[in-house]
């Protein structure tokens, strides 16, 4: 008998799906939060998910099972476009680590799946280079954008001058709007009467599953996201009367100053509770008898699947997104609007003690069901990808 012979050849363990997701972030936590999301949706049994990331707060998000995250050196916003966020070193040299780093992890991650979130060539064309390396080996392109980019004018051309357009053709199979056209039709704000070359899908907004409410003394919620632009608002609640029988929790985020996070606990009147970075949002989302927000995408979506009371007090600079989001819910009924300048503590008192009397309803008819939709598209992307074996779950 031969010694090959006496061999037990174990089976293989089947492929696993691999599935890649690119969220740049220069500001806020909101494209990492939506990006997370997605990871659950996408990934489960049978696929391992990588998601990149440039928002240093990740880590204190949590990720689903099989999902890991990596953090790329941050970048922020400037004046003149953007700069490191933690270092001292030129931007073109943070790009220049940001793009090798990215182009290692991915190729050598080698997803049947890249989404990468609203930039088609990531933040200053960092992604390019590791783009063109992933179609060569027939990983399948998607991008993702939010129902909302600005203004349409403004959106629009901005879309144009960045020749987002040239860039979908070269090195992608498909964009998903994570919207209800009903609500806000990016499609047509971007591109008017003509008809886009690749398959626009609409998905839905990724409205996630809330956990249990815990049980306590009735509150009302008030989050301003990261919480970079958030004192204003905050400002002015610390200093309004919650209705009688109620707290009000007011989260400020991890990018609210120090300094403005100790005057608002200060001035914050009797019953006003304020924390800076909260974990558990979403449960505290789940057990609020009305919640105010800011109206970024993420807060949106968590009110809407609570069918509670909501009102956004939108950000209207430097992007009027929030407000173009704001007024289109408002007009479906799904949510109250209230300018910032409106928004004085007498104002605020005023609606959370009719908020907490009305009973919870829903806007009809909205889609609300992107996560599932996601999964579909996905599904059915990669079972037409061609030129190699596409893992499946």
């Amino acid at each position: 008998m031969s010694s090959s012979s006496s061999v037990t050849r174990l089976p293989r363990p089947p492929a696993r799906r691999r599935v890649a997701l690119y969220s740049h972030d220069a500001v806020g936590l909101g494209h990492t939060r939506r990006n997370l999301a997605l990871a659950g949706a996408l990934g489960g049994s049978g696929t391992d998910v990588l998601l990149v990331t440039g928002c240093p707060s990740a880590p204190l998000l949590g990720r689903p099972e099989g999902c890991d995250v990596v953090v790329l050196p941050a970048m922020t916003k400037t004046s003149d476009g953007y700069g490191a966020r933690f270092w001292s070193m030129p931007p073109q040299d943070v790009a220049r680590v940001r793009g090798e780093a990215l182009h290692g992890l991915l190729t050598a991650f080698r997803p049947d799946l890249l989404v990468v979130d609203k930039h088609p060539t990531g933040l200053n064309g960092e992604l390019v280079r590791t783009l063109t390396a992933l179609r060569a080996t027939g990983t399948r392109t998607v991008l993702g954008l939010r129902d909302v980019l600005d203004e349409p004018s403004r959106a629009r051309a901005e879309w144009q001058a960045a020749g987002h357009d040239e860039a979908l053709d070269r090195w992608y199979d498909q964009v998903w709007v994570y919207g209800d056209e009903r609500v806000h039709d990016l499609t047509r704000v971007l591109h008017g009467t003509r008809v886009p070359r690749l398959p626009w899908h609409q998905t839905g907004y990724l409205v996630p599953p809330l956990p249990a409410p815990a049980a306590g003394t009735p509150y009302l919620l008030a989050a301003v996201g990261a919480g970079g632009d958030g004192g204003a608002l905050l400002g002015a609640l610390v200093r309004a009367q919650a209705p009688a029988g109620h707290r009000l929790v007011l989260v400020g985020g991890p990018d609210l100053p120090a300094d403005v996070l100790t005057g608002l606990r200060a001035a914050a009147a009797p019953g006003v509770e304020v924390h800076g970075l909260r974990t558990d949002t979403r449960a505290l989302v789940a057990g609020a008898a009305a919640t105010i927000t800011m109206g970024g995408y993420n807060s949106v979506c968590e009110v809407l699947a609570t069918a509670r009371p909501a009102l956004v007090v939108p950000r209207v600079e430097p992007r009027l997104e929030q407000l173009v989001r704001a007024e289109a819910f408002s007009r479906h009924g799904a949510l109250d609007l209230l300018h910032p300048a409106e928004a004085t503590p007498a104002a605020l008192t005023r609606w959370m003690a009719d908020a907490v009397t009305r009973p919870a309803t829903s806007a009809p008819g909205l889609a609300t069901d992107g996560l599932a939709r996601v999964g579909e598209l996905a599904d059915d992307l990669l079972r037409t990808a061609t030129g190699r074996t596409v893992r499946a779950v």
